[in-house]
């Protein structure tokens, strides 16, 4: 598949030479997928135990952590078991940082770690408000997290004990998916995004970027015909792989999968290799105007 850029890597911290790092640079730069179907996330004998979906609360679709702060969000339980599935999301966490050292020493310095989630919970057959609702193709934007025009970098990895793959489907490329829908998006009202922040309905500063970017979000989950008509190409993550992209540029929707570990990271557009690939530049040329 083209939308692919398969590595045998085995292990989160195996050496890799400079032509190869070079070459998984360029493919998560030009929107590709990176695949790993040889590396897993294996779980310790006592956290087996975590395999079930009773562990979540029902209210959040993700147990999510924060190593930051180390606290646990979404998850039913006694503290201690909520301190061990936190060591379990910390240890996962620091080994996708050892992946994205060995993947991109480029980045090393600038990735910003996100928060960590496992996802115990069937996804096919879940309600959601559509907005929400991940089975609809989509690219990624935090509506109370304004990401104000960084990257977002996701490690994923299917651990499913049963064998299950993660059913993804992937959409066109970035810049045509926003030539059909932001010149349908108004300009934030003056003084609306500084107003947000300060009602703290965001955490942090909305930016011109963040408006659109959402807008681009929301628009095409709520879009039925372009999700019907518009290029999909399916492929299911098998159960004990691990893949990762820039999920802000790749239109991704999953239809079925259960047990995945997820890690989040913001990337600095001036990091990258090529900025010019970003959806920041590639908004800013639609726009005419910078929008951070």
């Amino acid at each position: 598949m083209d939308q692919l850029f398969e590595l045998p890597l085995t292990s989160w911290n195996q050496p890799m030479d400079s032509s190869r790092q070079e070459l998984a640079t360029d493919a998560i730069e030009s929107g590709k997928v990176v695949f790993l179907p040889k590396l897993t996330f294996a779980f310790q004998e006592d956290e087996k135990k975590f395999l079930t979906p009773s562990w979540s609360n029902g209210a959040a679709k993700n147990i999510s952590y924060d190593s930051a702060s180390g606290k646990i969000q979404g998850m039913e339980g006694e503290s201690a078991d909520k301190l061990a599935l936190a060591a379990m999301l910390q240890r996962y966490s620091d080994a996708t940082s050892d992946l994205l050292a060995t993947l991109f020493p480029r980045y090393k310095q600038a990735l910003i770690r996100g928060r960590t989630s496992y996802r115990p919970v069937e996804i096919k057959g879940r309600t959601a408000k559509v907005t929400k609702d991940d089975t609809r193709l989509h690219p990624d934007q935090f509506p109370a997290r304004p990401v104000q025009g960084r990257r977002i970098m996701r490690v994923f990895c299917n651990v499913n004990p049963h064998g299950k793959g993660r059913d993804w489907r992937m959409g066109e490329p970035f810049s045509g998916f926003a030539q059909k829908f932001f010149p349908r998006i108004k300009p934030p009202v003056p003084g609306a995004l500084a107003l947000q922040y300060l009602l703290r309905i965001t955490r942090r500063p909305r930016t011109l970027y963040d408006h659109y970017m959402l807008h681009l979000h929301d628009m095409a989950k709520m879009d039925d015909q372009y999700q019907k008509t518009c290029t999909q190409i399916p492929f299911s993550f098998p159960a004990q792989c691990t893949w990762l992209c820039f999920t802000d540029e790749v239109l991704h929707a999953v239809d079925a999968g259960q047990y995945l570990m997820e890690q989040t990271y913001l990337l600095p557009v001036g990091a990258m290799r090529d900025p010019e690939r970003s959806p920041l530049r590639v908004l800013e040329r639609m726009s005419a105007r910078p929008l951070v």
